[in-house]
């Protein structure tokens, strides 16, 4: 099921930056010149925060399935300036649709919605560069710590090694890197 979007209100609010503050998130995974990609952006929550780190000199593609969250989201980036370094991108409900290489992927909140999630995975894998990874946060009332291995073993079946488990409140996360594919 999809998120709809008015929902979306309830939980990209500012008392969400005491739980999760965005810069500090992120900031260990990028790099001025980076290209990253915000799957599942929603109105911007992060993405604004991918757009400030990777800098003038990178890029953001801010993936969603709805357009309403895709035009919200370039407002809110237009009044914090980094408009210019966001692509807003609508997917289709079967795949991402746009080709790589990306530095870095983010899927906070969202892997949970995905009907065909070793395609999904698969996908990711195949757009991140060479020592691209992927940060997967999934929110720890709604994905339980039995469906979340389920989940990250896929990613591991699609080729992901794990690499660390960076703290996100409310949240189980993995960090994951490019590794040996056992397909």
């Amino acid at each position: 099921m999809v998120c709809p979007w008015w929902l979306c209100y309830s939980f990209d609010n500012p008392l969400r930056r005491f739980f999760h503050p965005p810069a500090p998130l992120l900031a260990p995974f990028l790099k001025p010149g980076m290209i990253a990609v915000d799957i599942g952006c929603g109105m911007g929550y992060f993405t604004i925060a991918l757009a400030r780190l990777v800098g003038p000199g990178g890029r953001v593609i801010a993936v969603d399935l709805q357009q309403r969250m895709l035009d919200a989201l370039m407002r809110r980036a237009v009044h914090a300036g980094v408009a210019d370094r966001i692509t807003p991108h609508r997917c289709g409900k079967e795949s991402l649709g746009f080709a790589g290489p990306v530095d870095f992927a983010l899927a906070f909140w969202m892997a949970h919605e995905v009907p065909d999630k070793p395609r999904f995975f698969g996908e990711i894998f195949a757009l991140l560069g060479p020592a691209g990874r992927l940060l997967l946060v999934e929110p720890k009332y709604h994905v339980s710590a039995g469906a979340f291995c389920r989940t990250v073993e896929m990613c591991r079946e699609q080729g992901f090694s794990p690499t660390d488990e960076p703290a996100a409140a409310l949240s189980r996360a993995v960090l994951m890197g490019k590794g040996e594919s056992r397909r």
